[in-house]
């Protein structure tokens, strides 16, 4: 599968983005989708994640309330909705595709579950 992560971009603090992750090549559904984000010198850091059923999600502590993972099958698209901006939310946003059946909110919070990923997206929060 191939993701391609859009809609970043210049957003005040308080504001709202939604950030797309288009695929290609096989369904979504078949996937357990994430989102992971890494802010300048600091390592990638997990955000939220979907499993493949669609009736699983988990977030991180830092999000949670604040973003919100969805996925259109008809689009073959997962989303991440992003309100209540802060500018500690500044980073480049990855999407990634894990091909595995074995789902946990610990596994999937883990980069090195995921197979494939998108080239990211720019995300700046200004204060």
């Amino acid at each position: 599968v191939q993701l391609q992560a859009s809609g970043g971009g210049l957003v005040q603090a308080g504001g709202s983005l939604r950030l797309s992750c288009a695929a290609s090549g096989r369904p979504v559904s078949t996937y357990t989708m994430g989102w992971f984000r890494q802010a300048p010198g600091q390592e990638r850091e997990f955000v939220t994640t979907l499993s493949r059923s669609g009736d699983s999600t988990y977030y991180a502590d830092s999000v949670k309330g604040r973003f919100t993972i969805s996925r259109d099958n008809a689009k073959n698209t997962v989303y991440l909705q992003m309100n209540s901006l802060k500018p500690e939310d500044t980073a480049v946003y990855y999407c990634a595709a894990d091909n595995s059946y074995y789902y946990t909110s610990q596994s999937a919070s883990r980069s090195a579950s995921y197979d494939y990923w998108g080239q990211g997206t720019l995300v700046t929060v200004s204060s």
